[in-house]
């Protein structure tokens, strides 16, 4: 091969990994702004007209149409962040950018790929033992520490002011759901959250027990109030049975007609026999698409039998009602018997305060499953949909905390701290691996960076005055937002989840040693 084609191929080479890091850097940058108490939000219009108000990174980079293949590593990256923590995603966002930054300057002084990426990934196993130096460990059962660390993941969403109302009613949801002694990891779908417009925020409430977002059918006068119910959950149909395919019965004679009407009548009239013979007070009906899942002749004489009937039960919320309330889902009338129902204490019929809608409470459950309901008020499905999302996340730090029980403090204490003690350990390397390792170091100070910037703050300033309060040894200086100034961030209770940071930092390396090594895309049809 000739010079001139190998000068060709290395070239080639290079504008790959620019154009990489180029996209990448695109939209690290897009969410930088959000990062932090005093990040903006974003206001994304999808295409049929539907508007979401967020500043979570996760939500904004999936609602992002991005077509590079790079920048689409980046939009995973988030969402695997958002997968493992639950918290942190625009972070790791911003860490990699910073990262890919670096390797910018690395890759222009002739330093091979290769060499930068097996550099960051001793760098990174370095972190995590820092990490585990600075960090502290938390008692479960502790539970102020719990959602003290909620509030600073909370701090920095559009809800933040009702934080007081969403952490401690997300640790007890967590809590009431799991063992604190033997749990290593939280099932978030034991906990539903129920979404009702009206009221606001501050009235969103834990209720241990189920929620339906409907009220009771009462159009035939059924009852709202049940005491000491038995409730059955049925999937069959209580209307007329219809053909299997699409077929038409024309009816010309009066006596007849009058026969169809009367059959129908006494079929619906004995499933719902059947039904009260069982000892059932409420029944939930699941939706169906074959057939009407019920007709007013059904409800007319379930309201006769006092049966109180809750309709359009959703497929996919089978398994939790079947678990909360200890009852077996029935396919046909002629398997439903008493030891398929559940139990409960009360079942009621509220009109929400602030609203219109009405749903129905399950309190008092026999025996029930581990599973809770939250269910979250707000003025409007925009504020709603924020607090779903900004609810899911508290839920996450509290899962985190499940997961790997030591806190550490925010603020952007833990990567200062890592920029410190990285930068020394990269004097004890040689060669090309020190000086990898040192702009790793450097890298990673973007966090405080940002947080001072979006705060209005002088960067420049705030992140040299961190600089030498962590040589000092005060390694729980972090930026204080509020005050403007740097202060201790474990007096000011700003703490965070270890595994948040570790888990950043780590998917982060990982993504951007995998966006050095490719050098070339290659298009197939």
């Amino acid at each position: 091969m000739s010079g001139g084609d190998t000068h060709r191929g290395l070239q080639k080479e290079k504008d790959v990994r620019m154009s990489n890091i180029i996209a990448a850097k695109g939209v690290a940058d897009a969410v930088r702004t959000s990062l932090g108490p005093r990040g903006m939000d974003k206001m994304i219009q999808k295409g049929d007209g539907e508007v979401i108000i967020t500043n979570d990174g996760a939500t904004i980079l999936s609602q992002m149409s991005v077509y590079h293949p790079t920048a689409k590593m980046l939009v995973e990256l988030s969402q695997s962040q958002d997968i493992e923590a639950g918290d942190g995603t625009t972070s790791v966002c911003v860490i990699a950018g910073s990262l890919l930054n670096t390797c910018q300057g690395l890759l222009d002084k002739g330093i091979h790929p290769t060499a930068i990426s097996e550099a960051f990934m001793a760098a990174l196993q370095q972190a995590d033992i820092i990490l585990q130096g600075v960090s502290r460990p938390v008692d479960l059962a502790c539970r102020e520490d719990l959602v003290n660390a909620v509030t600073t993941c909370l701090s920095s969403k559009v809800v933040s002011q009702n934080s007081d109302t969403i952490s401690p009613i997300s640790v007890d949801a967590v809590l009431s759901v799991i063992d604190a002694d033997t749990a290593t990891n939280v099932d978030l779908n034991d906990i539903k959250i129920v979404k009702q417009i009206g009221g606001t925020i501050d009235d969103t409430e834990l209720v241990n027990g189920l929620v339906f977002d409907k009220g009771a059918k009462k159009t035939a006068g059924g009852p709202t109030h049940v005491k000491d119910a038995k409730i059955g959950l049925i999937q069959f149909c209580l209307s007329a049975p219809k053909s299997d395919m699409e077929n038409n019965v024309v009816v010309s004679d009066y006596a007849a007609m009058d026969r169809i009407l009367r059959e129908e009548r006494k079929y619906i009239l004995g499933l719902c026999k059947k039904i009260k013979k069982a000892g059932c007070t409420v029944v939930l009906i699941q939706k169906s698409i074959l057939r009407d899942a019920y007709n007013d002749l059904s409800l007319h004489f379930l309201a006769k039998m006092g049966i109180m009937v809750i309709t359009d039960i959703e497929r996919n919320d089978i398994d939790f009602i079947s678990r909360s309330l200890n009852c077996m889902p029935v396919a046909h009338v002629d398997s439903f018997t008493a030891d398929k129902l559940g139990s409960a204490e009360l079942c009621n019929e509220v009109t929400m305060p602030g609203g219109t809608q009405r749903v129905v409470k399950v309190t008092g459950v026999a025996n029930p499953g581990r599973t809770c309901t939250i269910l979250v008020r707000g003025t409007n499905k925009l504020t709603l949909d924020e607090a779903d999302r900004s609810i899911h996340d508290a839920l996450c730090v509290v899962r985190s905390l499940v997961k790997k029980r030591f806190l550490i403090s925010g603020g952007g204490v833990a990567e200062t701290e890592l920029a410190l003690k990285l930068s020394k350990w990269a004097k004890e390397q040689t060669g090309m691996k020190a000086y990898c390792v040192r702009a790793y170091a450097e890298a990673l100070e973007i966090v405080p960076f940002t947080l001072a910037e979006n705060a209005g703050l002088n960067p420049i300033n705030i992140v040299t005055e961190l600089r030498k309060q962590h040589a000092e040894g005060n390694t729980d200086a972090g930026i204080n937002v509020r005050r403007n100034c740097i202060t201790n961030m474990s007096e000011e209770n700003v703490i965070q989840p270890l595994l948040v940071n570790t888990s950043a930092i780590t998917l982060a390396t990982e993504c951007v040693c995998m966006i050095l090594k490719i050098d070339d895309v290659v298009p197939v049809r």
